[in-house]
């Protein structure tokens, strides 16, 4: 019996508009779990398509040996669809219902197979899941996104596929899914291929693929193990690029003094040949073949230049564009003492009874993550402190040095470059001193000037917060929340490195676990059926 395998043999994939997206990637998926990782916009959700049969490529193969089920990151909640659809189940239930009212087609028991347990297996499956409020007719448009994404993942767990891709399926999960999910995909004893910058969810990964603009390396172990060998690699590559570089200098020295030399005999021998009084045409003859012998140096010299500057290039593209991110010190007035938010007997709109009441102080250095289930109002407190929801009564005092974002980066103007909106909030620094500061988070000049709709989620991220970070005076109190939805492994990393550099109040939900744990927490809100908690770290 054939092992079941997918592969791709010389794929590439170009976009409608003609620009290349994937270029001639060969690699085999066996059955170990896979994470695939890569940058933003370097096509991974393209790639995941072209392995389960969504896109064809535009040249090459991919191959698959085995059936495959594949969930997007946004799943389709078709105004007429159902739980069963979201779930992938609902041909198989419609056959079911048939053959229950007598249909003897052939092609409803083909369907069926040997799923005629199907409908008990679903409701089981939803009641372990904690939906068990939901049934196979549920519509699909009543249920939220989070649930919506749980329910095609237990659908993905009840199909007979060899093989799951599933792209970002965490995006919008809480926590207690997502430890769900993880013990699923554990469970899970074939194929697997996860999309996915959810380092915890990577970390039970036997092995990391990523993507990348020289195209896709296989690492045999978690993210952790992927963490290292990246850095190993580009400790290499620097090394072998300072090499490069070295040896380019090196050659133009020798190359310099070699022509010199040349030169000092060059004249020399002009000088004697005057003074002993050569006929002309012995003079001219000697200067000929003086100039034919430059001319071989000369060509020599270039062709040394150019090989060396081929090694430097080569060595170059060892290394990916990830440097450090260095948050420029801003004088924040972060005293321990002062109070940036004072919220007195607030009641929250749409929030559950036992949470919607909530009394609470936070000062000038307190850095605080908020957590608690999908629903529990963590979104609508920040809201309220924002000043963008009123309370339904209650006292809301706010520092005026606040900076909001939300999940969709409201507070940038997309038709903006970044460095304008920042000239925006900050006429005492100067420009170039902005656009320094803005390097040294990872924009550079062209950036900076490109308006903020055309950068990657990432790098809007980093915008929004400069314009927060670096405005006059700069935020004492910074609002997130989910700042980390939709970032690739490194933008993570910027975030967090930026996030631990900050001197003020900051209060941010979350539901990744590990980029709490590094970005240096003081305390932790905790949205509980008891109520708000809030607890010293």
């Amino acid at each position: 019996m054939t092992h079941p395998y997918l592969a791709l043999d010389s794929a590439s994939f170009i976009l409608p508009d003609g620009r290349p997206l994937l270029s001639g990637l060969t690699e085999q998926f066996d059955m170990r779990h896979t994470g695939l990782v890569g940058r933003n916009g370097i096509g991974k959700s393209v790639l995941a398509q072209l392995l389960a049969g969504i896109l064809a490529p535009s040249s090459g193969r991919c191959i698959r040996e085995g059936r495959v089920h594949y969930i997007s990151q946004q799943v389709d909640q078709e105004r007429e669809g159902t739980v069963a659809t979201l779930a992938g189940v609902q041909d198989v239930l419609d056959a079911l219902a048939r053959i229950d009212a007598g249909s003897i087609e052939e092609a409803d028991f083909e369907r069926v197979g040997e799923r005629w347990d199907l409908p008990a297996r679903l409701r089981h499956a939803l009641d372990q899941a904690g939906l068990g409020h939901l049934d196979a007719s549920t519509p699909a448009n009543r249920i939220s996104g989070g649930e919506a994404m749980r329910v095609a993942l237990l659908g993905a767990m009840l199909s007979d596929a060899d093989f799951l891709i599933l792209d970002e399926p965490t995006n919008h999960l809480d926590g207690p899914s997502r430890r769900l999910l993880a013990a699923q995909l554990r469970a899970w004893r074939r194929g697997l291929i996860v999309v996915s910058h959810d380092r915890a969810l990577l970390g039970q990964m036997e092995r990391i693929v990523e993507l990348s603009s020289q195209g896709l390396r296989s690492y045999g172990g978690n993210v952790d193990f992927h963490t290292e060998a990246r850095a190993a690699e580009q400790e290499s590559a620097q090394r072998d690029l300072e090499h490069a570089r070295q040896a380019l200098l090196r050659g133009e020295r020798a190359m310099r003094e070699q022509r010199e030399r040349q030169q000092r005999r060059q004249a020399k021998g002009a000088s004697e040949g005057k003074a002993a009084n050569q006929a002309r045409i012995l003079l001219g003859r000697q200067k000929e073949r003086s100039e034919n012998s430059a001319g071989r140096l000369l060509q020599q010299h270039e062709g040394a230049r150019r090989q060396h500057q081929e090694r430097v290039r080569e060595a170059a593209q060892g290394l990916l564009d990830e440097g450090a991110v260095r948050l420029h010190a801003t004088q924040v007035d972060a005293a321990a003492q002062r109070r940036v938010v004072e919220l007195d007997e607030v009641e929250l709109p749409f929030a559950v009874p036992a949470l919607r009441m909530l009394s609470l102080v936070v000062t000038g250095q307190q850095r605080i993550g908020i957590t608690g289930p999908n629903g529990s109002g963590k979104s609508t407190l920040l809201k309220v402190i924002a000043s963008e929801l009123a309370p339904l009564k209650g006292r809301v005092v706010r520092d005026d040095a606040c900076a909001w974002l939300d999940q969709r980066l409201g507070t940038l103007d997309p038709g903006r470059s970044t460095i304008a909106q920042l000239l925006d909030v900050n006429r005492s620094t100067g420009q170039d001193r902005l656009r320094t500061y803005l390097a040294q988070i990872g924009l550079d000049a062209g950036k900076v000037a490109q308006p903020a709709g055309q950068l990657s989620g990432g790098e809007r991220l980093k915008a929004a917060l400069a314009c927060a970070l670096y405005a006059d005076p700069p935020a004492r109190l910074l609002l997130l929340d989910e700042p980390g939805n939709h970032l690739d492994l490194a933008s993570l990393a910027a975030l967090e490195a930026m996030l631990r550099q900050y001197a003020g109040a900051l209060l941010v939900v979350s539901h990744d676990e590990v980029f709490l744990e590094r970005i240096g927490l003081t305390h932790r809100l905790e949205a509980s059926p008891a109520g708000w908690r809030l607890r010293l770290i």
